[in-house]
């Protein structure tokens, strides 16, 4: 086969298992074996290559493969040559600066401090940006003890509801150092590859899938404005007469986030027999 699009896949990690869910849900073959490092999807003209989430920008970057699926912590952190293609709405870690509680360290007072990290790449251009020089402390995991164990002033690390840090006797401060989630990207400043098009808009159509239902209900006619001007769709609902007279069938298409408080408005204003389904793709 001639032109096959090859696509990075996190092997393992926290990424790993919703990558693949989510290519499944876009029609692609996934692997069976956690130990396979390559499938082919004849039928699609793809092939996966499963690999360390952090390598995957470097593999892209250096154009030995097309597209990768990683974080933007990684891609950040990596320095490699490449771009973000499409946000994938999973995965999201926000990243942030750590100080022992109650101490005075500030943003404006990193200079010359020791900072704790799995991310130096990432850390360092922030702290670049923000015109300050520090001493960064490159640790492969439990960066939270490494304040107590005495190699760093703070850390920089991900954090999620703030338990581990307080365990170890620290608090956030400062601004957010990233916003990360999981993104599909390519190799900078180059041509896209044949074939990638059609992957972004099968991925687009899950996301979208992820985030709206489907909605019927049907209606009076004197209700029907009322209930439509509630839930409008993206371009307009599908309206179709009913055998009863006088009354219409309504689809539409509605964000999933709220839906419940939207049928109780929509049952308030005269729907009735109001069904939600869910949507398992979609092309807008």
């Amino acid at each position: 086969m001639t032109d096959v699009l090859k696509i990075a896949v996190p092997n393992k990690g926290s990424l790993a298992e919703d990558a693949s869910a989510m290519l499944k849900a876009a029609g692609y073959r996934q692997r069976w074996d956690l130990k396979d490092l390559v499938l082919l999807d004849e039928a699609n003209g793809i092939e996966f290559y499963y690999l360390r989430p952090r390598d995957i920008a470097v593999y892209v970057g250096e154009g030995t493969l097309d597209l990768g699926v990683t974080g933007r912590d990684m891609l950040l952190d990596s320095g490699a040559n490449v771009a973000e293609v499409l946000p994938l709405g999973f995965g999201q870690t926000r990243f942030r600066f750590a100080r022992p509680s109650g101490s005075d360290y500030d943003l404006d007072g990193l200079d010359n401090t020791r900072i704790a990290t799995s991310y130096p790449g990432l850390v360092a251009k922030y702290l670049d940006d923000k015109g300050m020089r520090a001493r960064l402390i490159h640790l492969d995991g439990a960066v939270e003890s490494a304040v107590r164990l005495g190699v760093a002033d703070v850390i920089a690390d991900v954090v999620e509801t703030g338990s581990t840090l307080k365990k170890a006797g620290l608090e956030v401060f400062g601004d957010v150092i990233l916003e990360s989630e999981a993104v599909l990207v390519k190799r900078e400043a180059v041509e896209d590859p044949a074939g990638m098009e059609g992957l972004v808009r099968r991925l687009s159509g899950v996301i979208v899938a992820r985030d709206y239902v489907l909605v019927d209900y049907d209606v009076p006619q004197d209700r029907l404005e009322a209930t439509t001007a509630l839930a409008p769709g993206l371009e307009g609902p599908t309206v179709s007469p009913l055998a009863k007279e006088g009354w219409s069938a309504v689809r539409t298409l509605v964000p999933r986030k709220g839906h419940q408080g939207l049928m109780d408005a929509l049952w308030e204003a005269g729907a009735r027999a109001i069904l939600v389904t869910e949507v398992s793709t979609a092309r807008l």
